[in-house]
């Protein structure tokens, strides 16, 4: 699980004392979309930081207060790909975000062994597996012709050849092993962030942050 470094967070605290002196006339609002533009950029724990180093200097009636706090929360959920945890009764953004967790399934991380030993025993069926029968007909054609020579040459006793076409042939057969799994990988982010922004969207904060 990923944290905040001390010297993240010393490092943003310093971001949101120069975001609060540069932009003095837009005060907690401009922060607050400055932390929401380093989230986009994929700066989350930057973000992070600012948000909670500037909602600290904010008094708790501010209105700014409650969603800098709510945002930093939802954004290290997103970090961390954490489940939604308890939150403060108070923060009505919060509470509406456990309403939509409570109410829209979060994606849970998917096993990938299953694709893995598919992909090692047979080249494309990992792919298939996934229902990306282009890529599943790719690998196919990049591994098994390969495999067909090699045991070609090696019938023949053709040493060389025979080296040179198995180490095409593993190499090729790697590739599409991870491409397999980084595949699942990657479809198992797609849908936490589809859920994720759906959650952010259903707490009613301003702006987005992607």
């Amino acid at each position: 699980m990923r944290t905040l470094s001390l010297s993240s967070y010393f490092v943003s605290l310093l971001l949101s004392f120069a975001l609060f002196s540069t932009t003095a006339s837009a005060g907690p609002e401009e922060v607050y979309k400055e932390s929401l533009q380093l989230a986009a950029k994929g700066d989350e724990r930057s973000a992070i930081a600012a948000l909670r180093a500037a909602a600290a200097m904010l008094p708790p009636e501010q209105p700014w207060q409650t969603r800098m706090i709510a945002a930093a929360k939802l954004l290290e959920l997103k970090l961390n790909r954490q489940d939604y945890p308890d939150t403060d009764q108070d923060n009505a953004y919060l509470m509406l975000g456990r309403v939509y967790a409570q109410n829209s399934i979060q994606p849970a991380p998917s096993s990938t062994m299953a694709i893995t030993v598919a992909a090692t025993l047979l080249p494309g069926t990992g792919h298939l597996l996934q229902g990306r029968g282009a890529d599943a007909a790719t690998a196919a054609l990049m591994v098994w012709p390969m495999l067909f020579l090699c045991l070609w040459a090696a019938k023949r006793r053709m040493g060389p050849v025979t080296l040179f076409f198995a180490l095409i042939t593993v190499w090729l057969w790697s590739g599409t092993l991870f491409s397999a799994i980084s595949l699942a990988e990657r479809g198992d982010v797609e849908l936490y962030l589809t859920w994720w922004q759906g959650l952010w969207q259903a707490s009613g904060l301003p702006g987005r942050p992607w």
